[in-house]
């Protein structure tokens, strides 16, 4: 059973800047459509990189501490308690950075299950993901400099000769 006071972690990030604890409490709790996940950020961490979803909506948390929270409208600082949300699309990016002394735990609840074009800005990478609920089985990142056009690599089909 998922308890807020006892999480069961079941992800480690643990990437220079980005080292983290995260409960998937969503598919703990077998939701289908619900991504929900609680964090655990220690000093000096960011969760993620700054990052928006063309596909998925975000809800945030402040559970414990006062992180410091990118938007698309530059850093602000966040209170406990406090609850942000990131709709899809452009004014949506967010990152999460504790830049305080004491840890931060904080829950995100997010739609699920249809899949999702994720825009990393600062790094110019996208990634192209399922979103299921048991786990992306697809799940791919590209560097946007690798963009090429709609018929680049194209031909046009021969029939085959048993028409």
């Amino acid at each position: 059973m998922a308890n807020l006071h006892h999480p069961d972690y079941d992800e480690l990030r643990d990437h220079d800047g980005f080292r983290a604890l995260r409960a998937r409490v969503g598919r703990q709790l077998g939701t289908r459509r619900l991504g929900i996940s609680q964090w655990e950020l220690p000093p000096g961490e960011a969760a993620y990189p700054y990052h928006l979803h063309l596909g998925e909506e975000e809800l945030l948390i402040v559970l414990s501490g006062t992180p410091a929270l990118r938007d698309a409208g530059g850093w602000r600082r966040l209170a406990q308690g406090e609850i942000v949300s990131f709709l899809a699309g452009p004014d949506g990016g967010h990152q999460l950075l504790n830049d305080t002394d004491g840890p931060v735990r904080f829950l995100a609840i997010s739609t699920n299950g249809q899949p999702d074009i994720v825009l990393y800005p600062d790094e110019g990478k996208v990634c192209a993901a399922d979103r299921a609920p048991e786990g992306d089985i697809h799940r791919w990142f590209f560097r946007l400099a690798d963009e090429v056009g709609y018929n680049a690599g194209v031909e046009p089909p021969t029939p085959p000769s048993s028409i």
